[in-house]
């Protein structure tokens, strides 16, 4: 990959106001984006209106175990196609008409996996989203089409959507104005990235895009200091690094970028910057090789794979993420404690257990997201539980290393209350993205309810069912 300063600070693709005054810009970041309104930035709604969720940038994914409003409509397949029929005589329609059928098709798609019933209309359906999206005519219509675009894509993953999507999409990024609707594009944008056919040299352009934002605070899009499109770049970002083996010679720059973004006054913003950090941090481990010996580690390292539990593939230490570990442990440590009176409960909370576990893996890498770190002060060993997230009523993933806690919440923001669903009924989009699912062990031997039944029998038949046994490390 080419250098990432270079390309960010001196392309003639995406000029960077803070290129030219990068201390100025700091400044922005620290006092401009306090100023920022917290309503606009933390739209946390279920509702398909909603272009993406931010809250899910914080460590609280407990349980997906929600309520499918959906379950008892057994004539969805024929109310979808109503739908997609009437989406597609777009001649007769109008604005309303097509919020209104947007609405349909993303809660129907959202609640159901219907690859099968969308699978002749694909094409003309994105051909239908796009155009909403290029004529901007309401930014109800156009955030639903953006919704409707990633429900299609991770649905369908046609690997023909980015090419025709793409183009259209960073357009409305850049020249949109409004930031709700540039925020919605971009998470939109890196749906497709991943799910629509971009390939390696699309995942590393978009990157670059993405990093463009974050460096100058939003300016590079027109959004200057705005949280909402700062952090949704960092959580696609987040996303997209995922898919990439080797990040060695851009980790340098991109951790000092998103150091910077730890001085924001907005919690999404920190988080999310923290935990691209943690990624790339836990990127320069890999898995020891079998023609490696333990000779080949320092004393150091060493003595630190000693306090880790046996389980899991030994991983040893390739390079450096970051030429100066100690000042940014200090940066992350002032977050895990901050006591600012002007921040409310809430995002203190948020900020003093999410950048507890970032921490913890930074100091140490082999420590992936997890609750409750604890020291034994006799042995010095680290004793944490690894965070579980429990899907369904029968169902529980351990989220043991970070890409899996940034892919489990990229598909969360964009599937929402139907991430289950589609877990269980063999999505392979979701599927092929996240480790494989434990049973939970049976806590009562009453009769299962209707519901429960319908959902235990999808799951005996998932072929990602397995009995206990922990996440596949191979990606």
């Amino acid at each position: 990959m080419p250098d990432l300063r270079r390309q960010i600070f001196e392309s003639g693709k995406t000029v960077s106001r803070k290129a030219a005054s990068r201390e100025a810009s700091r400044s922005n970041s620290r006092t401009g984006s306090k100023q920022s309104s917290r309503a606009a930035s933390r739209a946390a709604s279920d509702d398909e209106d909603s272009g993406f969720l931010s809250d899910d940038t914080a460590m609280s994914i407990g349980s997906l175990d929600e309520e499918n409003p959906e379950q008892d409509n057994v004539d969805w397949p024929q109310e979808l196609a109503d739908r997609i029929q009437e989406i597609l005589d777009r001649k007769r329609s109008s604005v309303q008409g097509r919020e209104e059928a947007y609405a349909a098709f993303c809660r129907l798609t959202k609640y159901h996996y219907a690859e099968e019933e969308m699978r002749v209309s694909v094409a003309d359906l994105l051909s239908a989203f796009v155009r909403s999206v290029r004529n901007e005519s309401s930014a109800r219509e156009t955030t639903l089409a953006l919704r409707a675009i990633e429900l299609l894509v991770i649905t369908s993953s046609d690997d023909k959507i980015y090419e025709n999507a793409e183009p259209v999409l960073t357009r409305i990024i850049r020249d949109s104005t409004s930031n709700a609707i540039k925020a919605a594009a971009i998470q939109c944008l890196g749906t497709c990235t991943i799910f629509g056919g971009a390939g390696e040299d699309g995942i590393l352009e978009q990157m670059t895009f993405l990093l463009d934002i974050v460096a100058s605070d939003g300016q590079s899009i027109e959004a200057a200091d705005d949280p909402t499109s700062v952090t949704a770049a960092l959580q696609v970002w987040g996303f997209l690094v995922t898919e990439v083996d080797d990040f060695e010679d851009e980790s340098e720059e991109a951790v000092q970028i998103f150091m910077d973004q730890l001085d924001s006054g907005d919690s999404g913003v920190q988080i999310a910057a923290g935990e691209n950090i943690a990624i790339l941090y836990e990127k320069s481990y890999t898995p020891q090789e079998e023609d490696e010996t333990d000779s080949e580690e320092s004393e150091e390292e060493s003595d630190e794979h000693a306090n880790e539990p046996a389980s899991g593939p030994k991983l040893v230490k390739r390079y450096n993420a970051y030429h100066n570990t100690p000042e940014l442990e200090r940066s992350l440590q002032n977050l895990a404690t901050i006591h600012n009176k002007r921040i409310s409960k809430r995002d203190k909370k948020s900020l003093h257990s999410n950048f507890a576990s970032i921490l913890t893996t930074v100091e140490n890498p082999r420590r992936g997201p997890r609750y409750n770190m604890a020291i034994d002060q006799d042995t010095n060993r680290h004793y944490g539980s690894t965070l579980t997230v429990k899907i369904g009523r029968h169902g529980i993933m351990s989220i043991d290393r970070w890409w899996k806690w940034v892919r489990l919440g990229s598909l969360r923001r964009i599937l929402q209350g139907g991430f289950a669903e589609h877990y269980f009924q063999g999505n392979r989009a979701v599927l092929d993205n996240l480790p494989v699912m434990m049973r939970m062990p049976e806590t009562s031997q009453t009769t299962p309810d209707r519901t429960s039944a319908r959902k235990a029998a999808k799951m005996r038949n998932s072929k990602r069912w397995t009995a206990h046994q922990d996440s596949d490390e191979e990606d």
